[in-house]
């Protein structure tokens, strides 16, 4: 998505309308308020949601009463049947001319020790982590090749992709560093055709997938390593997707970019 004479940065709106975006896992939490403030931006917007039905037709509401339009498309997108359909059901809402994928369906894991692990949640996890992502960037590089207008992916890491997690959770922590490994490949093999692939590593954020899976103790002592004492909000991530999408980020690819209240500084 090359940066153009004509392109400001702080005229997003301008620039993201009648654009299309799809993002999977948009019927919560991040996933939710990065395909809300596309909608805001002008997109044209997928909204993708496994079981979620009402909050994905919530967000569309939303989306079409800020001047967007949206589609709700339900897949279960670690399934290649799933994401071949709502590939096709993108096109024929949109158009081929698909420029914005966003990798947000994922899920976390209650804690297993490794020697206790079954290998059903081992596979599990890299099933909703990792294939749902390299599926879903697969029609998505084809789509953004054929048309030739460049385009931006954003695949969401996790800052136990870099830590290896806080202990029983491993499975997560190694799916999240794959799709960080996976990110960086794929930006070296779609540069030449001017797509760019980042992803964000959130720390921890409040979003229903938390709760109950942390401890009170737990959080508190990752809010007191946390420099800024707090978590972040799902709606902070809208402002770094709008950044990563644009062409205000044109010469940013196989980044993965930290946004974590300086929990972990790299």
């Amino acid at each position: 998505m090359s940066r153009n004479d004509s392109f400001d940065p702080l005229d997003l709106k301008n620039w993201y309308h009648g654009r299309v975006a799809l993002v999977t896992g948009a019927s919560s939490g991040m996933g939710y308020e990065m395909a809300l403030a596309l909608g805001r931006a002008g997109a044209r917007v997928g909204v993708n949601y496994r079981s979620n039905r009402k909050s994905a037709d919530e967000l569309c509401t939303r989306i079409r009463e800020a001047g967007g339009q949206a589609v709700s498309l339900q897949a279960d997108v670690s399934q290649p049947g799933d994401v071949d359909r709502i590939f096709g059901e993108l096109v024929s809402s949109f158009g081929g001319d698909l420029e914005m994928l966003v990798n947000n369906a994922g899920d976390w894991m209650d804690k297993s020790p490794i020697a206790e692990c079954p290998l059903d949640k081992w596979e599990y996890m890299f099933n909703v982590n990792v294939r749902s992502v390299f599926l879903c960037c697969q029609h998505a590089a084809k789509l953004m090749m054929k048309h030739q207008r460049g385009g931006s992916i954003i695949n969401m890491g996790s800052i136990a992709g870099h830590t290896g997690g806080g202990g029983g959770t491993v499975p997560y922590a190694s799916a999240k560093a794959a799709v960080h490994t996976f990110t960086r490949g794929l930006a070296k093999e779609l540069a030449p055709y001017d797509v760019r692939v980042n992803a964000i590593a959130p720390g921890m954020v409040d979003t229903p997938m938390l709760k109950g899976r942390v401890s009170p103790e737990g959080e508190k002592a990752l809010l007191a390593a946390t420099p800024l004492k707090r978590m972040a909000r799902a709606d902070e991530f809208g402002a770094t997707a709008l950044y990563l999408l644009s062409p205000a980020s044109a010469f940013v690819t196989g980044e993965i970019i930290e946004v974590n209240g300086g929990l972990l500084m790299r």
